[in-house]
């Protein structure tokens, strides 16, 4: 069924729910610049707050991988039932994409990231993971809690919002690229603008952290098998030697980096994988080299994979030797470059200030880590963020990716208020100046 096609069943459902419960402040009545602060407060309330934590929880015991987010999907379809949010699944495998409002423009989404990392827990808690070799080290679970959050504050104010926000729970960002499968399936259809957040060690919990223009980069992998002829060590004349060629070939793609890059450009080539042999005394057939490549832009990019490709069989030949190279090993797929967009930069500025205070908003430099999300931001104006966490008194917080990675909970409230704040004023301030009678969902029931 297509999207437009499903918005116009959904919301036919969508007029027989019951009426929200009585909430302590109104979209349409309060002054536009308190409605960050008034929805910090709903997020404190236990009913939202212990509601998140225990989701949270509940996921961290069990971490699915990357199209393998079954059951951490029926948790969040169970959790959208329960408040009576309607939603269309399965899209790209696990996902999940909901709707709160009026089903007409403007729309506005939202969005976490579900999967898990394929590592063995290693902080003893009572929630640890139960999943050998499994667990969330970058804070997934946490953020789909904080996108729940979100959801149950705006379903409390469904009938006030002034047009519709779209709810996207995407799996798969750990190199899998979930993002593209469920752009691919239309998830942004009629979507103007969308916001994601990822919690962060690095600063302070009730600060966010961001910056206009591309704040990651974009990031490819490469596998190279290049490839000779063995035998003994002691009549190497007798042989081709693919470690010599793949020794070649690793020094002369770090001159792509200091030779031939612009040093205020900034790019990487870093070569993790190095496989070839298995006797001190025995010249392999073959070696398999591999590494991952960054840039933050989409020309840098793309020039220094061209390059990588040209360097890595020009410098095998010399050595006698063959070679292929894969940009796609393991099924990882590249990632375009993050780039926040310059008005919703100002705009995020505008509510998180309201809420948090401009004291506590971090501009950051650009990463060279990568996200999926930046598929979504170049289909549609986006904007990514970091939420703070750090609390000194509760120890230190290591970074994603870790072993040792921990969430502060505390930090869930401003997850879930910024998300909220940011969905639902956008709809306020970007009302269509027009609506054709024959363009509205509601033509269609």
């Amino acid at each position: 069924m297509a999207f437009s096609n499903f918005l116009s069943f959904f919301f036919t459902l969508y007029l027989f729910m019951p009426t929200p419960t009585s909430s302590a402040f109104s979209l349409a009545s309060d002054d536009i610049a308190k409605l960050p602060v008034k929805f910090l407060d709903f997020a404190k309330k236990p009913e939202i707050f212990d509601w998140m934590v225990s989701i949270r929880r509940r996921l961290h015991e069990n971490p699915e991988l990357g199209f393998e987010e079954f059951e951490t999907s029926k948790l969040i379809r169970a959790e959208l039932d329960e408040i009576g949010i309607p939603y269309k699944y399965p899209v790209a495998v696990t996902g999940i994409v909901g709707y709160i409002g009026t089903g007409e423009p403007p729309f506005v989404a939202i969005r976490a990231d579900m999967d898990a990392l394929a590592m063995e827990e290693a902080v003893e808690w009572e929630h640890k993971s139960k999943v050998p070799g499994k667990m969330h080290a970058c804070g997934h679970d946490a953020h789909v809690a904080m996108l729940l959050g979100a959801a149950k504050m705006l379903q409390e104010h469904r009938d006030e919002l002034k047009g519709t926000v779209v709810l996207i729970f995407q799996p798969a960002e750990e190199g899998l690229g979930g993002a593209k499968q469920m752009l691919d399936a239309g998830v942004l259809e009629n979507v103007d603008a969308i916001f994601g957040l990822h919690v962060s060690s690095k600063f302070p919990i009730g600060t966010v952290a961001s910056r206009p223009g591309p704040i990651l980069a974009g990031s490819g992998f490469f596998e190279a098998i290049i490839s000779g002829k063995g035998g003994h060590a002691a009549i190497p004349q007798h042989t081709i030697d693919p470690i010599l060629a793949a020794s070649n070939v690793i020094v002369s793609l770090q001159h792509l980096i200091s030779r031939e890059t612009d040093p205020l450009d900034s790019q990487v080539v870093t070569v993790a994988k190095f496989q070839g042999g298995g006797a001190f005394n025995v010249i392999p057939d073959s070696v398999t080299i591999g590494g991952t490549f960054r840039a933050f832009s989409k020309e840098s990019f793309l020039q220094l994979k061209e390059r990588i490709e040209e360097v890595i069989m020009k410098q095998a030949s010399v050595q006698r030797c063959n070679a292929t190279v894969n940009f796609n090993a393991n099924n990882h797929i590249i990632y375009p470059v993050t780039v926040n967009n310059e008005d919703l930069h100002e705009y995020f500025l505008s509510v998180a200030g309201d809420m948090l205070g401009l004291q506590n908003l971090k501009e950051m430099q650009p990463l060279m880590g990568s996200e999926d999300f930046s598929f979504f931001a170049e289909a549609v104006p986006g904007y990514f963020f970091y939420l703070g966490m750090v609390d000194k008194t509760k120890g230190k917080f290591e970074p994603g990716h870790s072993r040792y990675f921990r969430i502060n909970e505390d930090a869930f409230t401003y997850g879930a208020a910024l998300h909220a704040s940011l969905a639902s004023r956008y709809l306020l301030e970007n009302q269509p100046k027009s609506l054709s009678p024959k363009g509205s969902l509601h033509d269609e029931l």
